[in-house]
């Protein structure tokens, strides 16, 4: 049957089964894998023949997970990683060579934007940011050693929309890479290689996962740039592990299930937040007045699950929210099923400083709500009680 639905794919994409014809994937929690005989053995490693040779290069059930996630974002190939960030580091180190330069978005999250500016620069990798709301900023940062752009849409935490057609653009006008981390939005939402990306990367720990159990991460998309990030993470060893994959391999069966929930959910909560007399702003991408209002209903399906908004009283107000919060957590995760609050400026985005935080739009009152799967009433309950 070809030509199948994102559900179906998400459901029915399945490794070979075993001799016991489960209906379910089987877990591949073995580090190493046999050989018929010598030439077997040699062949293998030579990559003359396409098979298992040892889990930090390749694993029934992170083979499974890559598939899946391939055929969502209407890639070639990927690999999996232990977290997102190693997703992140992997890419640009197998990239990258000494004297590259990057062109990033402003908003980023704060872990990326670290590597950026205390881990590259050792390297002698340099990066330049652009404006969020300014695209035509980028051709002017354009120099001749410039690799690729880099950005979020949805942005970490403020839930800022860039034109990814437009990014596209500019990267093809300049030959360059177009890295997109569509971890906020997830597949479902969005597939940032309709739009020109090269390479999407996703923290696999968020909506994938969507229940807060595991870390994952996961790159694809241009079948020579993967293979290039494969033989890169084949040395240095960041793999995804099975049990970790098979986890998330089945989360993605109610990928689009879940996601529509958050969507409709959060829509709700941000609606209320735009109207309480307490919050000062609030930003959510399928609310008409987001200022990308129109671009985010041009690329993206829903909102996806997460509501900034500034409660009105600055960073005193909002430490009281923080402290009168019942229901919801009190954590840095988001896509999970349980609600989530964070403080940006304390938390995620807290190695960066004031002034970086300031333009980039986190202010010390900004609030991140990742919204969950309870009643929708009930979450809009306990923020109601905190705000006061």
């Amino acid at each position: 049957m070809k030509n199948k639905k994102f559900e179906t794919e998400a459901v029915r994409t399945q490794v070979e089964r075993s001799q016991f014809l489960e209906h379910s994937s089987p877990m591949y929690l073995t580090s190493s894998f046999q050989f018929d005989d010598a030439e077997d053995m040699r062949a293998s490693f030579a990559e003359e023949k396409e098979r298992n040779v040892y889990s930090r290069y390749s694993n029934p059930n992170s083979s499974e997970l890559i598939e899946k996630v391939c055929k969502m974002e209407r890639a070639e190939d990927g690999f999996a990683f232990a977290s997102g960030m190693a997703a992140v580091f992997s890419t640009f180190a197998a990239l990258l060579e000494s004297d590259d330069h990057i062109i990033s978005a402003q908003s980023i999250f704060g872990s990326t934007h670290t590597l950026f500016t205390q881990f590259f620069p050792k390297w002698n990798i340099t990066t330049s940011y652009f404006d969020i709301d300014n695209l035509q900023e980028i051709d002017a940062l354009v120099t001749s050693k410039t690799k690729m752009i880099y950005a979020e849409s949805p942005t970490n935490p403020g839930v800022d929309i860039l034109d990814l057609e437009r990014l596209g653009q500019i990267a093809k006008k300049h030959g360059l890479l177009l890295v997109i981390d569509n971890c906020f939005a997830s597949p479902y939402l969005q597939q940032p290689i309709k739009f020109g990306a090269d390479l999407v990367i996703h923290s696999g720990t968020k909506l994938m996962d969507g229940q807060g159990r595991v870390l994952g991460g996961i790159t694809v998309g241009n079948k020579e740039l993967v293979d290039r990030i494969y033989r890169f993470s084949r040395i240095t060893g960041p793999a995804l592990s099975p049990f970790n994959a098979w986890v998330l391999s089945k989360s993605l069966e109610t990928l689009a299930v879940r996601v529509d929930r958050h969507c409709q959910n959060a829509l709700q909560v941000a609606s209320f937040l735009e109207a309480h007399p307490k919050v000062e702003w609030v930003k959510y991408p399928f609310l008409k007045s987001h200022p990308k209002h129109e671009i985010a209903k041009k690329q993206m399906k829903a909102g996806g699950c997460v509501v900034a908004f500034e409660v009105q009283g600055g960073l005193e107000a909002g430490q009281r929210f923080f402290n009168a919060i019942k229901l919801l957590s009190l954590s840095a995760n988001l896509g999970d099923a349980k609600s989530i609050v964070t403080h940006p400026a304390s938390t995620t985005h807290s190695k960066l400083t004031s002034q970086e935080r300031q333009a980039v739009g986190i202010t010390d009152g900004m609030v991140r709500i990742s919204v969950g799967l309870e009643h929708a009433q009930d979450i809009i309950a306990d923020i109601n009680q905190a705000l006061g």
